[in-house]
């Protein structure tokens, strides 16, 4: 067994890296989005990183997994009665880490160091990485105009119509060395891609100047899950952005969102007539249930990938060797 980096964000990214988390422990580094990063009332909040810590952390709500079970709203509710128009309902609790964080960065502390406290602090023995330092902010480019994800998601409800997506600051944003101490680990088994949001969750992490060039060159196999089954997303946007982006929302779909990156595909059973049209892209593809309602299932579609990134592993070897 070997060293583990997985690429994630949301609450599905979050669960399948508890997964791996389980079966690897100290051996897996998570590198988290924080393109969607942003202020309130001047604190800095890590949406994925915190939904990640809380999960790994084994304190996340089974109902919200982006904010700590038996959250409360008592400052919320007193900010409304004295006239704060923020739309975004944050829980007394879910304001622990970004003031944290905030005095933190304050004192020049990097992004990194911050998680990686927070995670000794939780007990979480996994690292928990952002994918850079460096500010990098997602746009979604609307019919209406540009605007932040976060206000696309806050504000406007994802209702406005897709054209495409920018990652401001990405082009110069250096990857981390606690990042890139991951990726070039000597014994390193797997890069995964969990299941997420290709346009916000993941393309931001790849975005990062020169991630994917780190990706291909570390050597080891790339495995990505889908975050559609059947026609649709199981959270979130990601199927009605596919199809504003004149795509079908497909498993086989989602699988191009990587196309000449990825090794293997896990998709869900349901999917599984799609399984040779990836293959005849050139990627290896395994079916399994993908939904994860239990800790059991987020172990089992863990091994599924490990097992994945091992055929890979062997088929390009035995190719070499031919």
């Amino acid at each position: 067994m070997g060293t583990v980096v997985a690429l994630s964000g949301q609450v599905g990214g979050a669960k399948l890296a508890d997964g791996l988390r389980r079966l690897r422990g100290a051996d897996l580094a998570v590198v988290v989005n924080t393109g969607d990063d942003h202020e309130v009332f001047g604190l800095a909040f890590s949406p994925d990183i915190d939904t990640m810590l809380y999960t790994l952390g084994g304190i996340a709500s089974p109902a919200a997994g982006w904010e700590p079970a038996g959250e409360t709203y008592v400052l919320h509710d007193m900010l409304h009665r004295l006239g704060s128009e923020h739309r975004v309902r944050v829980g007394d609790r879910s304001y622990a880490l970004p003031l944290l964080r905030t005095e933190a960065l304050r004192q020049e502390d990097p992004l990194s160091q911050v998680t990686l406290r927070f995670c000794r602090t939780l007990g979480i023995d996994a690292r928990v990485l952002p994918m850079s330092n460096d500010p990098v902010r997602t746009v979604v480019v609307t019919d209406n105009g540009h605007v932040s994800y976060h206000e696309y998601l806050t504000e406007l409800e994802c209702e406005p119509v897709v054209k495409s997506f920018l990652y401001a600051g990405a082009d110069v944003a250096r990857i981390p060395d606690e990042v890139l101490e991951a990726l070039y680990a000597p014994d390193l088994e797997a890069i995964v891609i969990c299941p997420a949001n290709p346009y916000h969750t993941i393309q931001p992490i790849l975005a990062v100047q020169g991630m994917r060039e780190r990706l291909r060159e570390c050597g080891a196999p790339v495995i990505a899950v889908s975050p559609i089954v059947g026609d649709r997303a199981l959270k979130g946007a990601a199927g009605k952005m596919m199809r504003e982006l004149g795509h079908e929302v497909s498993a086989r779909r989602a699988a191009l969102e990587y196309y000449q990156l990825i090794d293997g595909f896990v998709i869900d059973s349901v999917d599984e007539a799609s399984a040779e049209g990836i293959r005849a892209c050139g990627i290896d593809v395994a079916v399994a249930p993908t939904i994860m309602r239990s800790e059991d299932d987020r172990v089992a579609l863990a091994q599924v990938v490990l097992d994945l990134a091992r055929t890979v592993r062997a088929r390009k070897e035995a190719e070499r060797g031919g």
